[in-house]
């Protein structure tokens, strides 16, 4: 079921973004779709890498940590490793930053322009284990249409 669910909001996401050019108009719109049609969320979006740190862009959820070190935390770790990061309980990973105490876990995504990190969508759920293997795919799977519609 889940990956039909991706397909369709894949193509929602790829008529969203069609035409746009402005980065930060596109990662609103995109982080406003995920927030409008994933379940069981507490906060979505972007960090943008900026020399050694990434500092917070356009998001959708309750105010957020600023600057995050590359390699700390999960969206640090994400940046640092360019690997996907799937974590079902956040107060296990280590040196895990605690920037809301309701979420409980997360799954990060670099987000790629000419093979190198330049962000990470970041997305956060009260929930203990909210993520899963299909999600994962399905949000890498978004996260390349994001890359193909801005930086084309």
């Amino acid at each position: 079921m889940k990956p039909q669910f991706y397909d369709t909001l894949n193509r929602q996401a790829a008529a969203l973004l069609e035409g746009e050019t402005d980065l930060i108009a596109g990662m609103a719109n995109f982080s406003a779709l995920l927030n409008e049609h994933l379940n069981d969320l507490n906060w979505v979006g972007f960090y943008l890498m900026k020399g050694d740190q990434l500092v917070l862009g356009p998001f959708q959820g309750k105010v957020a940590c600023t600057r995050i070190p590359l390699g700390k935390g999960v969206c640090g770790t994400a940046a640092a490793t360019d690997i996907t990061q799937l974590v079902a309980d956040v107060h296990q990973f280590a040196g895990h930053i605690a920037c809301d105490s309701a979420s409980n876990s997360e799954i990060v995504v670099p987000v790629r322009r000419d093979q190198q990190v330049v962000a990470v969508l970041d997305i956060d759920s009260p929930l203990f284990a909210r993520f899963d293997k299909d999600d994962q795919q399905g949000l890498e799977m978004l996260v390349k249409t994001f890359e193909s519609c801005l930086f084309a």
